[in-house]
């Protein structure tokens, strides 16, 4: 892969693509990746579906639920293993701010044991926040 990445909202993301990233990232195991219409519903539930590609391969995704309005939760934040420490994680995130709009906040609850990529790149953490965990 020689080519620069290309950023793209892509609203009708196929779910067997989603699949691919989600098992090359290395987060299927925290994703239903083996259930296709799952992962077809998760992406038919999302506001916003930005993209990576180099030389048109997909190599990122990010998944967002969000008002356009006040706030985005960015639900999956997944970049193939091969073309990590790249900048594309922080450049999903930068595309995925700027398609959501500047009156919007950026919400996301880290994986397990990646919580130091996003100090890193310099997200504030929030202080304050609750959550249910999934029932299955």
């Amino acid at each position: 892969m020689s080519g620069a990445v290309a950023y793209a909202v892509e609203p009708d993301l196929d779910a067997a693509s989603f699949q691919e990233v989600l098992v090359a990232s290395g987060l299927a195991s925290r994703r239903p990746a083996e259930f296709l219409e799952r992962l077809g519903r998760m992406l038919a539930g999302a506001d916003l579906v930005v993209t990576a590609r180099i030389d048109g391969r997909l190599v990122g995704v990010a998944r967002t639920l969000t008002d356009f309005s006040f706030c985005a939760y960015l639900s999956d934040l997944a970049v193939a293993r091969d073309v990590q420490g790249l900048g594309i994680g922080q450049g999903l995130i930068e595309a995925t701010r700027q398609a959501a709009g500047p009156e919007v906040s950026l919400l996301l609850t880290a994986a397990p044991g990646v919580e130091g990529y996003y100090a890193r790149i310099g997200m504030p953490r929030v202080a304050h926040a609750f959550r249910y965990d999934r029932e299955r």
